[in-house]
């Protein structure tokens, strides 16, 4: 970390060079011509921006078993993320050497980092409990597919099992409730010193283990925990529940940014806020700068040219196969020396507050065929969440300004979920037998809602829009309050 710190640019530049001489005989090594490209300019003019509907028929190809496309060993595994405009899931490759340099070596770093900030720390006496997605793994055509989490379980080393609660064939079910209730059952006589996952399923979590238990706060359950390492959705809603939860003053909160395409950046301070961007990993990192962004279209810049506190969509190069791929997330960097950043968003509207990652396409697509079959006509909507609150879950409340409504809210409310649900992946997990979510509320708007909205914000005319999708409620509460009166 020392040496990447020190000499970021380096390593990025000898990176890159290394991952195009490394695939410069496969598929699409010989397309763009990789042997020839002596700069990163050159790199630039032969290889396109892609996204991933881009990409997908040479995905597609690859998981029928085909090799040597865009990586030269073999891939065997995808991990499956949320959809896109055109398919309810992506299929992320991922191979041997972004298994071990980019995915297990980051978790060694988290761990390096954390030790580093807190010597005197006992993590090591007890047990993390690892709470991964939807960790079923599937076979088709010889190759695997499932949740991140589940294939990083599924290619640990066997020692890693000894350190870790629940093992590994529990780790790994797939029936969540049924999950729900091994882990409970398997954790709450074991020392968990340490929480790894995602916010919105670790709150269901921890609110079931005192359930079960009867105790007031989970450090009666596990007096020795000191640490949350976390990530995949904002964890700012989640903060003061977590606190009342844990009530230890000192207990240390770690973020992480990783995703299915690979692992980014690591909290390597105590109580702060900023990521330090792992440069090491396997990953070449471009940025596009917001105020530029069209698509595939854009213009990407490397390292070198970011500046403090710009919002960038990321583009990635990587030793799993992806080239120039922008993952649709936003950053800004928060320092320079050396490169830190913080998650800003994604380059599309949309709501991640409980790891659904619900975008405007998949709304559209959904009211779309709701109001098909209810022969209803919307003119505006908007959607935010509902946070979690003590123990009741989280949810999305949708105001809506029909031009002809529904005979039965009820009934489209049950037809918008379901379309919801057939679209997104991530949605329809987390709204399994109401665990996260529980059934979207509806809002009717009265007429001109939306119009009075724009006007009281001077945002007629022009190129003002209602925002669709947001992960605050600012929008809605105007709406709500304008709507009363």
């Amino acid at each position: 970390m020392e040496l990447f710190i020190k000499y970021p640019i380096d390593v990025q530049h000898e990176l890159l060079f290394k991952l195009l001489n490394k695939a410069k005989y496969t598929e699409i090594g010989k397309l763009y011509d990789f042997s020839t490209i002596k700069s990163y300019k050159g790199f630039t003019e032969k290889v396109p921006i892609q996204q991933y509907e881009s990409i997908e028929p040479l995905i597609e190809r690859s998981r029928k078993g085909e090799q040597n496309i865009f990586w030269p060993t073999q891939i065997r595994w995808f991990a499956k993320s949320s959809g896109t405009t055109n398919a309810k899931s992506k299929f992320i490759p991922v191979s041997d050497e972004a298994l071990e340099n980019c995915h297990f070596k980051a978790g060694k770093d988290m761990l390096c980092l954390y030790f580093n900030n807190n010597p005197e720390s006992q993590l090591f006496i007890g047990k993390g409990l690892r709470l991964g997605g939807s960790s079923a793994v599937y076979e088709d055509n010889n190759t695997y597919f499932g949740d991140l989490s589940a294939i990083l379980i599924e290619n640990l080393p066997f020692w890693a099992d000894f350190s870790s609660s629940p093992k590994q064939e529990v780790a790994l079910m797939g029936e969540w409730e049924t999950k729900m209730e091994a882990i409970i059952n398997e954790t709450i006589y074991e020392d968990i010193t340490s929480l790894v996952g995602v916010p919105s399923w670790m709150l269901v979590l921890l609110n079931k283990v005192l359930e079960r238990t009867g105790k007031n706060n989970i450090l009666e359950v596990w007096p020795n925990l000191e640490v949350y390492f976390h990530g995949g959705v904002n964890f700012n809603p989640y903060k003061e529940q977590f606190k009342k939860l844990i009530p230890k003053r000192d207990f240390k909160y770690y973020e992480t940014y990783n995703a299915s395409e690979g692992f980014f950046a690591i909290q390597d301070e105590n109580d702060s806020q900023d990521l330090l961007l792992m440069l090491d990993y396997g990953i070449f990192y471009e940025f596009i700068p917001m105020n530029e962004f069209n698509g595939e279209n854009s213009k990407a810049i490397p390292l070198s040219k970011v500046k403090l506190n710009q919002n960038y969509a990321i583009v990635i190069t990587t030793n799993g196969g992806l080239w120039r791929y922008l993952i649709g997330d936003t950053v800004k960097f928060t320092s320079l020396k050396p490169y830190k950043i913080r998650i800003t968003g994604r380059t599309k509207h949309f709501i991640n507050v409980f790891g659904e990652e619900l975008i405007v396409e998949n709304a559209e697509e959904a009211l779309k065929q709701t109001c098909l079959k209810t022969n209803t006509e919307i003119l505006e909507y908007t959607v935010a969440p509902i946070f979690m609150k003590n123990k009741k879950n989280g949810g999305h409340e949708w105001m809506i300004e029909f031009k002809k409504a529904p005979e039965n809210i009820k009934y489209f409310t049950e037809l918008l979920d379901n379309a919801l649900k057939s679209i997104n992946s991530d949605y329809e997990a987390k709204r399994y037998n109401n665990m996260t979510l529980a059934m979207p509320k509806i809002n009717l708007a009265k007429k001109g809602l939306f119009y009075n909205w724009l006007k009281e914000n001077g945002k007629l005319g022009g190129q003002h829009k209602v925002p669709r999708l947001s992960n605050s409620r600012e929008y809605l509460e105007e709406l709500l309050k304008l709507q009363q009166g």
